[in-house]
């Protein structure tokens, strides 16, 4: 179990009860273990899973700072990081751990993994709460984080969940070659990502309202 640190300050927006109401929270972040970067949050972000976890589901811990699809720039790396430098654009999906033991982490599957820890309302390793991209700053093991383009505007942070989320299942059943005709049920969130991916890949798009 990783040793506890909580002295690195913070500050984001958080709920504190089943309001839902975001007001300021200043709290504390670990700070930058050998493994861990530590970054400037940019943009995060608003997933209606946010609003979920706030006061809809029965899982909330208070006090809670949502955001699943952060980006930014760092500004400090662990001794031991190999695949981040200062001053690179990162980006911080739904996941900030797993148990790196078992059959999907071993495959690169973590979102699959019993024992995955959530960007925010989940409980890290060191038995802190995590918080999540609503905030300043953010520490992640470097495992977690990918590279963001250079050439993509930080403002696209939505990829990180809901571009994720459509790509990947459009990809894996093999929807992405041209002149395939392709149906998209409703232009919410992830039906206007689906669309975009779709037309993107060459494909005719029709969407189902």
């Amino acid at each position: 179990m990783e040793k506890s640190h909580e002295n690195v300050e913070a500050f984001g927006w958080a709920a504190r009860d089943t309001s839902g109401v975001l007001s300021p929270f200043n709290f504390s972040r670990r700070v930058t273990g050998e493994k861990d970067v530590q970054f400037k949050v940019r943009y995060c972000g608003i997933c209606h899973s946010d609003l979920h976890q706030l006061n809809e589901w029965s899982n909330s811990i208070y006090p809670m700072v949502p955001g699943h699809e952060v980006v930014g720039v760092v500004t400090e790396v662990g001794s031991k990081v190999e695949k981040f430098k200062i001053g690179d654009k990162v980006g911080v999906g739904c996941l900030v751990g797993s148990c790196r033991k078992c059959e999907n982490c071993d495959n690169d599957l973590e979102n699959y993994c019993r024992d995955q820890i959530m960007t925010y309302n989940g409980v890290y390793t060191d038995g802190i709460p995590t918080y999540g991209g609503y905030s300043d700053i953010m520490v992640t093991n470097e495992h977690y984080v990918v590279h963001w383009p250079e050439n993509l505007p930080m403002e696209a942070a939505p990829l990180l969940c809901a571009g994720i989320t459509t790509y990947s299942p459009l990809r894996y059943y093999g929807l992405d070659k041209p002149g395939m005709h392709i149906g998209v049920v409703g232009l919410g969130g992830l039906g206007h990502m689906a669309m975009k991916f779709a037309k993107a890949f060459g494909t005719k798009v029709t969407v189902i309202m």
